[in-house]
């Protein structure tokens, strides 16, 4: 395993950010920059061998700015929604930024931790992001020290782990927000994936993406991907709840016990043959099929559209920090944020 460092742009303020490049034997390469922790690329040969990056993203630091769809972003302090921007903690009111009519969605679109420039310490097998976020930043209570490591290993795994301390007890839910299309960035629509979660639950929503609360069974809907199904294939079906998010935006229960590392996805590409199973030891994770991609440029020169690549988006249940029902985010000095996923790859 080798790490190269290189210069990927320089800030208005003259503040350098670096691309660390990270390629193993078998010549799959990861590339992740400190300016939001991004996953900027993401290089998986397939099943005859070809090379392609299979995540969306830009090819210049001033593509992730303003970055709207969120392209491989380390997302922080909590990830996904939290309902009418705010929460109650031991008894005390927090207001978040109201960025997503009235909810809060990623935190802060313009100073989350997406858009934050972070330290940088290569280690042997990759490196490993720090920032620290005061009292009272982004409405959160607690000084946060944060840590995300990412580092590739012999068996194409890009591991990322995520260590969190915070002084007051607070709320940490961080995911990354990668686009994946195994055939690569550019290929096009990513109905033909065949996508296998095992979750027999989701958590149903209203208007605005909210869940109501409720833990319900995905057998006899199309939220069903309990066995492998093309993603295409009953995206846009008559239910109710793809009607309310434009297709697949949901958070499936995941199976299995929190806290343990598991198999908890596999996404398969037939022509490219390439296979990503995924691995992470929280309860939830965030299937988004693209669905509000928009003629965004991205890398060499391709244009993504509508459902040009999926998030697999491994967190807590979104506003968890409102709902006493689902597995609790807050974290503090007597408890630390310390979480793992794992994207291996095959073909």
């Amino acid at each position: 395993m080798k790490t190269e460092k290189t210069v990927f742009g320089t800030m208005e303020d003259g503040t350098k950010i670096y691309l660390y490049s990270m390629e193993n034997s078998r010549g799959m390469k990861a590339q992740v920059i400190n300016y939001g922790a991004i996953l900027a690329g993401l290089y998986v040969p397939d099943k005859n061998g070809n090379v392609e990056d299979v995540v969306l993203g830009y090819d210049k630091l001033e593509g992730y700015y303003d970055n709207s769809p969120n392209f491989g972003a380390t997302i922080g302090p909590n990830a996904n929604r939290i309902a009418n921007a705010s929460f109650t903690l031991d008894g005390t009111e927090y207001q978040l930024d109201a960025n997503d009519g009235k909810n809060n969605l990623h935190s802060h679109l313009a100073r989350g931790y997406h858009k934050q420039v972070w330290d940088a310490v290569e280690n042997e097998d990759g490196v490993t992001f720090s920032l620290e976020g005061p009292d009272g930043d982004l409405g959160f209570p607690g000084n946060k020290k944060i840590c995300v490591t990412y580092s590739l290993t012999e068996e194409n795994e890009l591991k990322i782990h995520y260590h969190g301390t915070s002084d007051k007890r607070t709320i940490l839910n961080m995911t990354n927000h990668s686009y994946f299309n195994l055939a690569g960035h550019g290929a096009g629509e990513i109905y033909d994936h065949v996508l296998t979660l095992n979750a027999a639950n989701y958590t149903p929503v209203v208007a605005g993406a909210i869940p109501t609360g409720e833990i319900a069974p995905v057998q006899g809907t199309p939220m069903d991907f309990t066995r492998p199904k093309r993603i295409g294939d009953e995206i846009d079906a008559d239910f109710e709840q793809l009607k309310l998010t434009g297709g697949y935006d949901h958070n499936w229960v995941l199976d299995g016990e929190e806290g343990t590392l598991r198999h908890i996805a596999t996404a398969e590409e037939p022509l490219s043959g390439r296979i990503m199973k995924v691995y992470t030891d929280l309860p939830g994770v965030q299937f988004y099929a693209g669905n509000f991609l928009e003629k965004e440029e991205g890398k060499e020169g391709k244009i993504y559209h509508r459902r040009y690549g999926f998030c697999l988006e491994t967190q807590y249940y979104p506003d968890t920090a409102n709902e006493p029902s689902f597995p609790s985010a807050v974290y503090g000095p007597d408890r630390e944020y310390d979480t793992t996923t794992v994207f291996q790859f095959e073909a």
